[in-house]
C-alpha cells in the first residue's frame, strides 16, 4: 500500500482528534468512585501514549490503544458502587486482566480465537462498529439525545448546536468527497471555529460547560500531571472470590473489544497478513494486553485498541507512524489539559459520523439470502449499536452462529474454540 510520512503524520492527528475526548471523558467517570480527577487524567495520558507508541514501534499498526469506553463505566458503577470494591481493588483486577491477556497472547490463544471466528461474523462486527462509533459521534454531538418515549430522537434543526454540527459535517463530506488532504482535519478546525459563537451570541451561556457539545470557556493553559495513582493497585484484595466475577468481566470484555476491533479495523481497510488475519496481528494483541496492565498499574481502567482509529486509516494511515503520531501527541495532554478544552465534541464527532461510511463496506460481502448466515450476522450488527457494546453484540453472534450450525446438522462446520467461545459469551451475559 502507498503512503508517505505527511500522510501518515496527518492520519495520526486525525485519529487524535477523534480519541483526545477521552482524556476528560475517563477522567470523569472514574472520579465518580473517589479517585483523583487529575490523577485519572494522567494515567489516561500514560495509557494512551505508552500504548500507542508501542502499537506504532512494535506492532506497526496504525491503531491508538488508550482505555476504553464503556469498561470505564463498568469500573465505576458495577465494580465498585455495585460489587462494592474499593477502586484500589479494582485496579487490581484491570492489572490481573493485564495478566491474563497477556499469558493467553503469549500462548498464541487470542490469535486462535480470532482465526475461529467466521469470515461472515468479522464483516458484521467490522459494520457493527462502523455504526457505533456513527451513533457515538452523534451523541457526542448532542444531535441524538434520549427521549422518554422513543429512548433516543434527534433535536431540533433550530438548536445552534445542531446546526453548527450539520455544517461542519456537510463541509466535511464535501471536502472529503474532493479528496483534499487532511479533509477531517480542516473539518474539525472549521467547525470550531464556526462553534465559538455558541452561548455567547445567542442561546443560554450556562451552556458552556465540561461535557457540552460547544466550546467551554478558556480556562488556561499549563497545568503539572499527577502521579499519585501510580502503584496504588491492591493486588492482593482484588483476588478474593467474592470479586472473581469482576475480574472475569474484566477479562471477557477487553479480550473480545480488543479482538472485535482488530478483526473490523482489518476487514475494513484491508489491513491483513497472507492469511487474511489481521495486520502483525501477535505484536498488536501484546501490545493491547500491555495496554491493560499498564492501565492497572497507573490508575486507570482497561486499555484497549480503539475503534476511532478508522478515521485515521480512512485519512491514508497505513503504518505505525500514525499510531506514534496519536501517541506523541497524547503525552503533552499530561501538562496543556486545559487546552483540550478547544475543541468542543461537535467538531470532533463529525469525523467519527463520517467514517461510518467506511466501515460498513463489508456489509456487502455477507450472504444475506442464507438464513445461517444472516441471522447471526444481522444480530451481531445491530446488537453492538443498540447495546452500546461491543461484547455483547458480538456475543450475540457467536451464540446464534453456533446454535443456528447445531441445529441444521453442520456441526463440522463450527471450530472448536468457537463453540468454547459461544459457552463463554452465554455465561458472560447470563452474569
Amino acid at each position: 500500500m502507498k503512503t508517505n510520512a505527511k500522510t501518515e503524520i496527518l492520519a495520526g492527528l486525525s485519529t487524535f482528534l477523534a480519541c483526545f475526548y477521552i482524556v476528560i471523558v475517563n477522567p470523569a467517570i472514574l472520579s465518580v468512585t473517589g479517585m483523583s480527577f487529575s490523577a485519572v487524567l494522567t494515567a489516561t495520558v500514560l495509557v494512551a501514549g505508552f500504548g500507542s507508541l508501542m502499537m506504532g514501534l512494535y506492532a506497526k499498526n496504525p491503531i491508538v490503544v488508550a482505555p476504553g469506553m464503556g469498561i470505564n463505566a463498568f469500573f465505576t458503577y458495577t465494580a465498585v458502587l455495585d460489587f462494592g470494591l474499593s477502586f484500589e481493588e479494582a485496579l487490581g483486577s484491570v492489572f490481573w486482566s493485564g495478566v491474563i491477556f497477556l499469558l493467553l497472547t503469549l500462548f498464541k490463544t487470542r490469535e486462535k480465537i480470532i482465526q475461529a471466528i467466521p469470515h461472515s461474523l468479522r464483516h458484521a462486527v467490522s459494520a457493527g462498529i462502523g455504526i457505533f462509533i456513527c451513533f457515538i459521534g452523534f451523541q457526542n454531538a448532542h444531535f441524538i439525545v434520549s427521549d422518554p418515549a422513543t429512548l433516543v430522537s434527534m433535536v431540533g434543526l433550530r438548536d445552534p448546536v445542531a446546526l453548527t454540527f450539520l455544517s461542519g459535517l456537510v463541509l466535511t463530506a464535501i471536502l472529503s468527497i474532493r479528496k483534499v488532504p487532511g479533509a477531517l482535519i480542516l473539518g474539525i478546525v472549521f467547525t470550531t471555529l464556526l462553534a465559538w459563537p455558541i452561548g455567547r451570541w445567542w442561546g443560554d451561556a450556562s451552556a458552556i460547560q465540561l461535557g457540552s457539545p460547544t466550546l467551554v470557556n478558556f480556562t488556561g493553559v499549563f497545568s503539572w500531571p499527577d502521579f499519585s495513582l501510580i502503584g496504588k493497585a491492591d493486588l492482593v484484595g482484588s483476588l478474593r472470590y467474592a470479586y472473581l466475577p469482576v475480574l472475569f468481566v474484566f477479562t471477557f470484555t477487553i479480550l473480545f473489544d480488543g479482538i472485535s476491533t482488530f478483526v473490523g479495523l482489518s476487514e475494513a481497510s484491508g489491513l491483513k497478513d497472507s492469511d487474511g488475519s489481521p495486520k502483525n496481528m501477535r505484536k498488536s494483541l501484546l501490545t493491547d494486553a500491555f495496554a491493560t496492565l499498564l492501565a492497572g498499574w497507573v490508575g486507570s481502567s482497561s486499555g484497549t485498541a480503539y475503534i476511532e482509529s478508522a478515521v485515521g486509516i480512512r485519512e491514508g494511515g497505513r503504518t505505525g507512524l500514525t499510531a506514534i503520531t496519536a501517541g506523541l501527541l497524547f503525552l503533552p495532554c499530561m501538562f496543556f489539559s486545559p487546552l483540550l478544552s478547544l475543541v468542543p465534541s461537535i467538531a470532533s464527532s463529525i469525523a467519527l459520523v463520517l467514517v461510518g461510511t467506511f466501515m460498513v463496506t463489508p456489509l456487502l460481502q455477507i450472504q444475506w439470502k442464507d438464513p445461517e448466515e444472516a441471522l447471526p450476522c444481522f444480530l451481531t450488527l445491530v446488537l453492538i449499536p443498540f447495546t452500546f457494546s461491543l461484547s455483547i453484540g458480538i456475543s450475540f453472534g457467536f451464540i446464534t452462529w453456533t446454535l443456528l450450525k447445531i441445529a441444521s446438522g453442520k456441526r463440522k462446520e463450527i471450530h472448536p474454540i468457537l463453540v468454547i467461545i459461544s459457552l463463554l459469551s452465554a455465561f458472560f451475559l447470563w452474569i
